[in-house]
């Protein structure tokens, strides 16, 4: 038998694990995951034939890279190419780093609590163990507010108004997005920022979605004054913002109007401070939040009465 199995290039387990430097056990545990099918000798031993061999040695190659058994199946039979399986795997791999950093910062953030407020930052914390699911829920609370903004409209919003969780958080960056998720907890939150946003009672407009677009647009065009530190004065941005309120009402650009939408709400309400504040506190993204107190600030501005020189 022994004669016959080396006249067909078949080898052993014993043998098969000598020449490619894994244990027996490992090469059975591939066997019966079908990543390499052996022959069966009378007593039915395991025997493998060079391509056999030659399969497992590009199984232990796969394995170094830490490329698991799916994915090195796949890339055996030909499906997937080394090349996508290895760029899967440093996906991944980011992935469970950016997780493990985050929790470093967690952790970081607890251990600096002051002790008779450690109960309090861990309740804080534990709303943020998960960073992507804290985002989600930061985004779902703006899919509430605006509900009638198209698809396009409401990205340019969470661009604007949901930073993403740090890829390197510092502990303060951490406790700043805890923070961040428990205030969009709070109605009044809510309440305030749709006040805000519509400036009256929102059934009282004829097109929010026409509105959140016109609202969108200033914003945007707001927003490079702002980094620049441009003081809030009328302009397009003022127009723009005007002209979509009006276009919403069905109503005129009149003094009385601009009255309606100046005093419509509170745009300095703590709240919605608090959160562009926490926002700024995360990333440098300028919020709508911002943009409209500039807005509303440019529509209250007045320019410095002239006097003529003695």
């Amino acid at each position: 038998m022994t004669e016959i199995t080396h006249r067909e290039g078949l080898v052993g387990i014993g043998e098969l694990s000598r020449l490619i430097g894994v244990p027996v056990r490992t090469i059975r545990f591939y066997c019966d995951e079908g990543l390499v099918q052996p022959h069966r000798s009378s007593g039915g031993h395991r025997l493998f034939d060079p391509a056999a061999v030659d399969r497992l040695r590009s199984v232990r190659r796969l394995r170094a890279l830490g490329l698991g058994l799916t994915a090195i199946t796949a890339v055996l039979d030909g499906t997937m190419s080394i090349t996508e399986a290895v760029a899967a795997e440093q996906a991944a791999l980011d992935t469970e780093l950016g997780a493990l950093v985050w929790r470093r910062a967690i952790l970081a953030a607890a251990q600096d609590a002051p002790s008779g407020a450690r109960a309090t930052r861990l309740d804080l914390l534990a709303a943020v163990g998960d960073p992507h699911s804290a985002h989600r829920d930061l985004v779902a609370f703006w899919q509430r507010l605006l509900a009638p903004a198209s698809a396009s409209v409401f990205e340019g919003f969470v661009v604007m108004n949901v930073p993403t969780p740090p890829t390197d958080p510092t502990p303060e960056q951490v406790l700043a997005y805890a923070e961040l998720v428990g205030t969009a907890t709070d109605p009044a939150l809510a309440a305030a920022i749709s006040r805000q946003l519509w400036r009256s009672d929102p059934a009282s407009i004829r097109h929010p979605r026409e509105l959140l677009a016109g609202i969108s647009e200033a914003c945007a065009m707001v927003e490079p004054l702002l980094s620049a530190h441009v003081p809030p004065r009328p302009g397009p941005e003022l127009d723009c913002f005007l002209d979509a309120h009006a276009t919403a009402r069905r109503a005129l650009d009149t003094p009385r109007f601009r009255r309606q939408i100046r005093c419509g709400t509170d745009d300095f309400d703590p709240r919605v401070q608090r959160y562009r504040e926490l926002t700024g506190e995360i990333t440098a993204t300028t919020t709508a939040g911002a943009a409209l107190r500039w807005l509303r600030q440019a529509l209250e501005f007045r320019p410095p009465e002239q006097t003529d020189e003695p």
